[in-house]
């Protein structure tokens, strides 16, 4: 088995009396791409931030390329690229400045690849950083992290200021970076169609918990909306396995369930009359469906 990228086991954190992430546990695999989705304060960036080794662990360890994060070396930080929130461009250089000053720390830079995104997303190499749009801010943010090739891209709401085809195109990169195999991804944006769109494994944080750490397909199979549909009245007090929400109608009722199986179809058939029918939900109603 290759090794993981990213390696957490029993990671917490609290700032202060304030819990933020409790007991997380979860890896990342080459080739992975990882959409991380999670109502605000979550913890979203702070699981980030950790992983980046911007923050110690609380308790608990999470390591990068085999590295305690916290003390990440020059050699593994060199194959991570990283898009923050919130940019940390330099704001009297020129844009071509900056890409120049990014470009000196590392070995590996695909000259070719940041020239066609600076083309692409019309970025003016002399204007200056300071007088750059929010969205243009994004795009160059964009481009110095991928210019290095890292092996680990990490993203947090990456393309929040971005325009339609701005966004397209980013999108587009990231399926290239992740079509190459031997590179991972992690992923957190509140846009959830592009969570979609690209992972290949979902983390969904909730309550400081990890509420699902796995993959995409399997998320699907496990959370569905079932519709029972009967002549025959339904029990008073209809109870079915792993409900997370029922409501009934005159025909019969609905119900969303997670952990579903076909197992559990036939149990309530038998408890009802009558066989479900399954409905798979796309990422968004799932999410919604597990913080309702």
């Amino acid at each position: 088995m290759t090794d993981s990228y990213v390696v957490a086991r029993a990671l917490s954190k609290s700032f202060g009396r304030k819990s933020v992430l409790e007991s997380l546990s979860c890896d990342v695999q080459p080739g992975d791409v990882v959409g991380v989705l999670g109502k605000n304060g979550a913890g979203k960036t702070t699981l980030l931030e950790l992983m980046l080794g911007f923050t110690p662990a609380t308790s608990g360890e999470v390591r990068v390329f085999g590295h305690d994060s916290w003390r990440l070396p020059g050699s593994a930080k060199a194959r991570v690229g990283f898009v923050p929130q919130q940019d940390e461009l330099v704001n009297q250089l020129s844009v071509g400045d900056q890409i120049r000053l990014i470009r000196s720390f590392y070995k590996s830079w695909d000259d070719a690849l940041v020239d066609r995104l600076v083309r692409l997303w019309e970025i003016d190499l002399a204007e200056r950083v300071r007088s750059l749009s929010v969205g243009q801010r994004q795009k160059l943010s964009i481009v110095l992290a991928l210019g290095p090739k890292p092996d680990l891209l990490i993203l947090d709401e990456p393309v929040a200021s971005l325009d339609p085809i701005a966004r397209r195109h980013f999108l587009e990169q990231i399926v290239e970076v992740a079509a190459d195999g031997n590179r991972a991804v992690i992923l957190s944006s509140h846009i959830v169609s592009d969570i979609e769109r690209l992972a290949s494994r979902i983390w969904i944080l909730k309550d400081r918990h990890l509420y699902w750490h796995g993959d995409f397909d399997a998320l699907r199979d496990s959370i569905v909306r079932l519709h029972v549909r009967t002549a025959a009245t339904l029990p008073a007090e209809l109870e079915i396995p792993n409900a997370l929400r029922i409501e009934r109608s005159e025909t019969g009722a609905m119900a969303v369930v997670r952990d579903w199986n076909p197992e559990r179809g036939r149990e309530i058939a038998a408890l009802v009359g009558a066989i479900p029918e399954v409905e798979p939900l796309t990422l968004e109603e799932i999410f919604l469906e597990l913080h309702r």
